[in-house]
């Protein structure tokens, strides 16, 4: 958690490890959006994240992008896209897609649900 930096406040985030969080990476499970940082790039300290992990946000989108009405993964660089369509079965650890998309800004942003 402590690589965090102010620019990634409004980013997806993903557990990075226990009680740590990072920006999501492709294909990860999507813990929710940074909202906060204690100190600043400028202070000397470990930093506590506040993390928004229900309720309507906003979180910005990469390729494959989501459609309104469906669910969202992480993508690279703190992004989401559009989850993966399962199979027959869901992969071990369970599914990944979390959410439910409420609107879509073109290839900038979308608005989603996450409970």
């Amino acid at each position: 958690m402590d690589d965090l930096k102010d620019s990634d406040i409004g980013k997806a985030m993903m557990l990075a490890s226990g009680n740590h969080v990072k920006a999501t990476t492709d294909g990860a499970l999507l813990l929710g959006k940074l909202v906060a940082l204690t100190l600043t790039d400028a202070d000397n300290g470990r930093r506590k994240a506040t993390v928004q992990v229900a309720g309507v946000m906003t979180l910005e989108i990469s390729a494959t992008y989501p459609t309104i009405g469906n669910r969202v993964a992480g993508a690279a660089s703190g992004k989401v896209k559009q989850a993966p369509t399962l199979t027959d079965y869901d992969p071990a650890g369970g599914n990944i897609a979390r959410g439910l998309v409420l609107s879509v800004n073109g290839t900038n942003d979308c608005t989603l649900l996450l409970d």
